[in-house]
C-alpha cells in the first residue's frame, strides 16, 4: 500500500522519513518526475528566505533535524513539504506560513481553489509589491539585505532605511 502512495506522489515527503540512500538516484528522477509547480514555488520561497538570511542549507537542516540534501530536495520541489514541516520552516526562517505562497502565479493560485489574493494573509512579500522574484534573487539585492541586517544599532538601521527610501523617485 505504501508503494502505491509513493508512486502517486513520488516527491511526497510529508512524513519526513522517506529518503533514498546517498549516491543513488531517486525513483522520481529515474521516472522523469517533474515537481508540482506549487511544490516548486514553495521550494523557491524557502530558498529565497534562507538566502536572504544568509543561512546555508546545512544550517537550516540542522535547525530542523534534517540533512542538507533534504533541504535541497525541498528547495527544488522534488520533496513535498508537509504541514508540520512547513510550520517548522516558518518558525526557523521567521516568516508567516503564508510567505511560502506569496507571489504565486495566478494560474497556480486558482488551481488550488479560489482567488489567492483574497485568501492570502499579509506576509513578507506584501511590502515589496514592485519587486519581482528576479530582483529578489540578484546577488546585489541579497548582499544589500545581508549588510542591512548586520547593522546592529536599530537607530542607524532606520536612518539607512530612510536614506534609501528618500533616493527613490516620487510615485514609485
Amino acid at each position: 500500500m505504501a508503494q502505491a502512495s509513493e508512486a502517486a506522489h513520488p516527491g511526497n515527503d510529508e512524513a519526513g522519513a522517506a529518503e533514498e540512500p546517498q549516491g543513488q538516484p531517486s525513483e522520481a528522477v529515474e521516472s522523469g518526475f517533474k515537481p508540482s509547480p506549487i511544490d516548486a514555488h514553495v521550494g523557491a520561497r524557502i530558498r529565497l528566505r534562507r538566502t536572504l538570511m544568509g543561512m546555508s542549507q546545512e544550517r537550516l537542516g540542522e535547525s530542523l533535524g534534517l540533512t542538507f540534501q533534504q533541504i535541497q530536495k525541498y528547495e527544488r520541489g522534488v520533496n513535498r513539504v508537509g504541514a508540520s514541516r512547513l510550520y517548522d520552516l516558518a518558525r526557523v526562517l521567521d516568516v508567516p506560513i503564508s510567505f511560502f505562497f506569496d507571489d504565486m502565479p495566478e494560474p497556480l493560485g486558482r488551481a488550488g481553489g479560489g482567488d489567492m489574493a483574497a485568501r492570502r494573509g499579509f506576509g513578507f512579500a506584501e511590502a515589496q509589491q514592485t519587486f519581482t522574484d528576479d530582483a529578489l534573487n540578484r546577488r546585489e539585492t541579497l548582499e544589500l539585505v545581508r549588510a542591512y541586517y548586520r547593522i546592529t544599532d536599530p537607530a542607524v538601521r532606520k536612518r539607512v532605511f530612510d536614506l534609501i527610501k528618500s533616493l527613490v523617485p516620487e510615485g514609485d
